[in-house]
């Protein structure tokens, strides 16, 4: 099957001539990774002469600095290249799962123009990191699909008027689980529909490294003047914060319910590591990939919910193979925050949750 690969690429043109070219950013990136412009062409494979020259054109197009240079060659980024960089991080954390379900669509549309209709597995899920992994693993296995992220009531809506085979959603752990439960009851089948296990995660805080406006718990986001991101409206992430806001005493449809917000939860964490906020709520993850503090608040089940007769397919038996195998539970578990040991566990739905049975 045809491997397709979408990309963000960003320009900034400015009034009058001049643009930024897409190879500055990419090389501003690698120098704040790798702390030194040499080393950063060393990565990328530009010469240390043509780097400069590229830097100089970005100083010259802006009128500001792009980096700063110390003794020994070591370089940080000027106050400009680190907006832009952050820039490119949210870019990338915002429209990557966007252009892997594009990719997955057209990957599928040309599988079937070639060879005919194939035994195709449908799966819309709320993204994830484990997720991520399983859809990796499946397509170096053979699975023929098609992947679409979007929120879990997305996922179960989609499943449940026939648009996909199998929907990725998340429940908390605990007091919550019943209220998670039932924010997808009217697409929920008990009797005819299974659940096959993935992972846990762990939700909670995000917070600029170091944590400088001391933030401990949800009711500090009560706090004036601190700004907060959060997860989009009908996310399941977004329900869990409401519940833990009112459970903490913070009205969800006060100040702290109208922040901005973003559709991911690495789009949440590049936010707060770019300075735009304060806090952020999200998993781990995300967190510790942006360098961030987190402060955990709540486990969640992550799992695919699927009728009992797609389940018997041989593309679903694969992925359940998939999920079970040592090779996924190590990828799993290796992400913070996230413990896959029943990973490929398969249980009747009103057998997982006690409120349906």
């Amino acid at each position: 099957m045809n491997k397709f690969t979408i990309k963000p690429q960003w320009s900034l043109t400015r009034e009058g001539g001049g643009s930024l070219m897409p190879r500055l950013i990419e090389l501003l990136r690698l120098v704040q990774q790798h702390g030194s412009l040499a080393r950063a062409c060393e990565a990328s494979g530009v010469s240390y002469r043509h780097a400069w020259q590229m830097v100089r054109q970005g100083h010259e197009l802006f009128g500001a600095p792009l980096l700063r240079m110390s003794p020994g060659r070591n370089s940080t980024l000027a106050p400009l290249g680190e907006k832009l960089v952050w820039a490119d991080h949210r870019i990338a954390a915002r429209v990557t799962p966007l252009f892997e379900s594009i990719a997955s669509e057209l990957e599928a549309e040309i599988a079937q123009a070639v060879a005919g209709p194939p035994a195709m597995l449908r799966l819309h899920a709320s993204h994830g990191f484990s997720i991520e992994i399983l859809q990796q693993q499946a397509a170096a296995d053979g699975v023929t699909s098609e992947w679409k992220y979007c929120t879990a009531i997305e996922a179960v809506t989609a499943l449940a008027s026939g648009q996909c085979d199998a929907a990725g959603v998340h429940v908390p752990h605990g007091e919550f689980e019943a209220a998670g439960v039932a924010h997808y009851r009217p697409w929920l089948k008990p009797q005819t529909q299974v659940l096959v296990d993935i992972s846990t995660r762990r939700q909670g805080l995000m917070l600029a490294a170091g944590n400088p406006l001391g933030v401990r718990a949800l009711g500090d986001l009560a706090r004036p003047g601190l700004r907060f991101v959060s997860r989009e409206p009908g996310s399941g992430t977004r329900l869990l914060l409401d519940l833990l806001l009112a459970q903490a005493g913070v009205d969800p449809a006060g100040p702290v319910g109208h922040a901005p917000w973003e559709r991911t939860h690495a789009a949440v964490a590049a936010y707060v590591a770019s300075g735009l906020a304060d806090a952020g709520f999200g998993v781990e993850t995300a967190a510790r990939r942006f360098e961030l503090d987190f402060i955990p608040l709540q486990t969640e089940r992550y799992f695919l919910l699927c009728d009992a007769a797609f389940f018997e397919t041989p593309a679903m038996q694969q992925v359940v193979a998939i999920l079970a195998s040592e090779e996924f539970r190590a990828a799993a578990n290796q992400l913070p925050g996230y413990d896959a040991r029943h990973a490929g566990e398969v249980s009747r739905l009103e057998d997982a949750f006690a409120s349906l049975g």
